[in-house]
């Protein structure tokens, strides 16, 4: 405990970013499965509407690698202080700007063309901020401390969630369904600029990391991360990019995926659902916590190995557990697919900096981590979604079960690379995955 103390103001940074990551993006889903559709997309059908306020959600996946490249630059370069700043002010400025949207009753076609650049501005700023936090952590943890260190952003997760689930709950008590279409759902986007003022008062009051500073002191910064990850650790980032895929997919089909269902088509009453949602996330972050020391007792790859192996597993049950027409065995499943989760999610800012070395590691594992996002958090509930609609829900587990097996896959091949030096020629055959013991 007297680390944790000892770095209080640290794990404090890191947690708080991924805190109002979270919570913006479960906002965002959340209002997506629930109003987004009929306020901002053309009257065509229900089932269109949604696949189109789906589809404007998976926009912020599009937009993370390429803000991965432009935060990471900076991070390798600059210093990771100061681009986590820019990061959580341009994620949390476009965030806001979505409270005061015009609906397309008032403006038209401009309404969702103005969703879909806020929500790019929301994935381009979270681009850098995650794998920005996650160092933060790690490159401050003691020896022997990294998965605990590294567990403590993704704690961040489970309040993000939990803040945002809670919001929508208290409307829900406040408001009739009316009064929450017609103007309740903007209170959540409004509510964030209270998360990011915070988050930015505690990191403008923070130095910059140990093993970055030493890095700039025995070379240089890299001129082009991100030419050199591809020149020298390509395949440490397809490795990176499938390991984290089974994280994205659990969240975002037992978040936002299960709740458009479950008040949708399978006609549970939404506070009901909210309900259990919040449950199952006072579960993953129980489930970070163990994940994260487990990680540390044995190591983040054989965690995010069990993490994806519970995610084929989930996988098998999800579409028949969540349309079985029964409201307890549908809070099982999404019980479960958060569990899961926490075993992918504690281990994965640790695993992740194990593939790059210093001088290039805010590039690599920001962009694995996004890239990963688009297959799981994008295309996923997407492919989910298409499925529900011609009458396919119950084999939505499937997605679980080859998202499971990419990450799995990544786990087993993966190895990690020397974090100063292994930058270098020599370098090249570790970072490519290539079969390991681990």
């Amino acid at each position: 405990m007297q680390v944790l103390r000892s770095n209080a103001r640290i794990l404090a940074a890191s947690l708080a970013g991924t805190a109002v990551e979270y919570y913006d993006f479960f906002i965002y889903g959340t209002a997506a499965a629930l109003v987004f559709g009929p306020l901002f997309f053309p009257s065509e059908s229900p089932a269109a509407q949604t696949l189109l306020s789906f589809m404007s959600f998976g926009i912020a996946f599009i937009a993370r690698p390429i803000g991965a490249i432009a935060f990471g630059h900076c991070g390798d370069r600059i210093g990771r202080k100061s681009t986590l700043v820019v990061s959580l002010l341009m994620m949390g400025g476009s965030t806001l700007a979505i409270a005061f949207l015009p609906t397309y009753a008032m403006v038209g076609w401009v309404a969702p063309v103005l969703l879909c650049l806020l929500r790019f501005g929301q994935g381009f700023g979270l681009g850098g901020e995650w794998g920005g936090a996650s160092l933060l952590a790690v490159e401050n943890a003691p020896k022997g401390w990294e998965g605990r260190f590294a567990g403590v952003p993704q704690f961040g997760v489970t309040i993000g969630y939990f803040a945002a689930n809670a919001v929508f709950l208290l409307l829900g008590l406040f408001l009739t369904d009316q009064e929450f279409r017609e103007w309740g759902w903007r209170i959540p986007f409004l509510a964030s600029a209270l998360l990011v003022a915070l988050g930015l008062w505690i990191r403008l009051r923070i130095s910059e990391t140990p093993q970055f500073r030493a890095a700039l002191e025995q070379e240089a910064p890299v001129a082009v991360p991100i030419a050199r990850l591809f020149a020298r650790h390509f395949g440490a980032l397809l490795a990176g990019s499938a390991g984290a895929v089974a994280t994205f997919a659990l969240f975002y089909l037992g978040t936002a995926f299960a709740l458009a269902q479950a008040t949708g088509p399978l006609g549970y009453e939404r506070q009901a659902f909210l309900t259990i949602q919040l449950f199952a996330n006072v579960l993953l972050a129980i489930t970070v916590v163990f994940a994260a020391s487990y990680a540390d007792r044995t190591s983040p790859a054989r965690t995010l190995g069990i993490g994806a192996l519970a995610t084929i597993g989930v996988g098998f049950i999800f579409g028949p557990g969540l349309g079985s027409g029964s409201l307890p065995l549908a809070a099982l499943t999404v019980t479960v697919a958060m569990i899961a989760m926490g075993f992918t999610i504690a281990p994965l800012g640790s695993w992740l900096s194990q593939l790059f070395p210093v001088r290039v590691r805010y590039t690599g594992i920001s962009f694995a981590f996004n890239v990963g996002g688009i297959v799981g958090g994008a295309l996923t509930p997407i492919a989910a979604q298409l499925m529900s609609s011609a009458g396919a829900a119950n084999y939505v587990g499937l997605l679980l079960v080859v998202a499971g097996i990419m990450s799995l896959t990544a786990v087993m091949l993966a190895r990690p690379v020397d974090a100063q030096g292994g930058d270098g020629d020599a370098d090249r055959n570790r970072s490519a995955p290539a079969p390991s013991a681990r």
